[in-house]
């Protein structure tokens, strides 16, 4: 029962920067799975100017392992053009349907390769890596996981070799993506850019130098407002129709014709709109409350095998944070990845608009964590 429990009694950290201290994270139950997800030949989407496509699957992992655990918590964090997550062995079998499903969906619906991988914990401490978890509460409604250990990036780099492959299933049924949406338009930087920030610790592995370079970094970002949140406190802006409409319609059209869907969503998206714009409460739903509980929910900042960032930054406190991020790589200490865009984007998944517990990942709108982490990979391909 303490294996089954295991994620629902973690404690809840409120204070992000205490996640930068290995003692706050605490290791998988030993029979435990690790999966993850992401998407083929990502950048070249991301050059056709399909990011906001690559965010919207990225998710959909998420909405369709949440839907078919029926709700119950379990470990998971979103990459931008993918997921990770961990769960207890009695979820094994529905986790290895619904990817081998998404693979199948996401094929057909999106004409995009999404892979897919699930191996028994015990294989990654083979390798003597760890997955250990902790929970950063946003909100009184929302927390999000988070990751150490190196296992997550170690299963990463194994799936994108061809291991632990979960195949495509042979028939195909829409998945359940309730929830799912992406109907906010992008917002724009208040204070001069977009920054989209990936570091990972050294080759050899998490240090003193590697902490002390997170808390630095913790610093600078305490110095801007709000911590560099990118969602304004009111939450993003939102137009008519959504620029996400068709990405929405073809998540949630089950075998329902598209364009009936997305007529559909015009009249829905429409009522909504007009909730939003007069400000008052309809039938017990506050608008001007969701907006600010959105921007709370919003998971700008993760620890993910490493620490993910997505930051409203101004120009002088850009220049600070590049210039602590290559002297910390040039002693040998981080590796980092860092994209500029004049926007920020949110992808949702929201079970009920009359609750508190809707969650929002927040990534660049021109690339993000993916383009960050491609010139990662770009500049060790590189280096001898």
């Amino acid at each position: 029962m303490a294996k089954l429990n295991f994620y629902d009694s973690l404690p809840r950290t409120t204070n992000f920067s205490d996640l930068a201290r290995a003692e706050n994270f605490t290791p998988l139950p030993d029979d435990w799975f690790i999966g993850c997800c992401d998407i083929v030949d990502s950048t070249g989407l991301i050059a056709a100017g399909r990011y906001k496509t690559v965010n919207m699957i990225g998710a959909s992992v998420i909405s369709a392992l949440t839907n078919a655990m029926q709700g119950r918590a379990f470990p998971y964090v979103f990459g931008g053009d993918g997921a990770s997550f961990a769960i207890p062995p009695s979820e094994k079998e529905s986790c290895q349907t619904v990817l081998a499903n998404l693979r199948s969906w996401v094929a057909i619906e999106f004409d995009v390769e999404l892979r897919a991988a699930l191996l028994p914990l015990q294989w990654v401490r083979a390798e003597d890596l760890d997955v250990r978890v902790a929970r950063h509460a946003v909100s009184a409604g929302v927390d999000y996981a988070m990751f150490s250990g190196g296992g997550l990036a170690w299963v990463d780099k194994q799936m994108k070799l061809g291991g632990f492959s979960v195949h495509p299933a042979e028939h195909v049924i829409p998945p359940d993506l309730t929830g799912l949406s992406c109907r906010w338009s992008n917002i724009k930087a208040r204070n001069g850019t977009i920054v989209s920030l990936v570091l990972l610790p050294a080759k050899g592995g998490e240090s003193r130098a590697y902490t002390d370079v997170i808390s630095k970094i913790l610093v600078l970002a305490a110095k801007l407002e709000r911590n560099g949140h990118p969602v304004p406190q009111n939450g993003p802006p939102l137009g008519y129709p959504p620029p996400g409409l068709t990405l929405e319609a073809q998540v949630s059209r089950g075998s329902v014709p598209l364009v009936l869907r997305k007529l559909r969503l015009l009249l829905n998206t429409a009522v909504a709109g007009l909730m939003f714009w007069s400000g008052r409460t309809f039938g017990g739903f506050d608008p001007t409350h969701y907006r600010r509980t959105l921007s709370a929910n919003a998971d700008f900042q993760k620890f993910d095998d490493g620490l993910k960032m997505t930051l409203d930054c101004d120009t002088n406190t850009r220049n600070q944070l590049t210039e602590l991020l290559q002297s910390a790589k040039t002693a040998g200490h981080i590796r980092y990845g860092l994209h500029e865009q004049e926007e920020a984007m949110v992808t949702c998944i929201v079970p009920s608009a009359l609750r508190d517990d809707h969650v929002h990942f927040v990534d660049g709108a021109a690339g993000g964590y993916t383009s960050a982490a491609a010139r990662i990979k770009a500049e060790e391909a590189i280096t001898p």
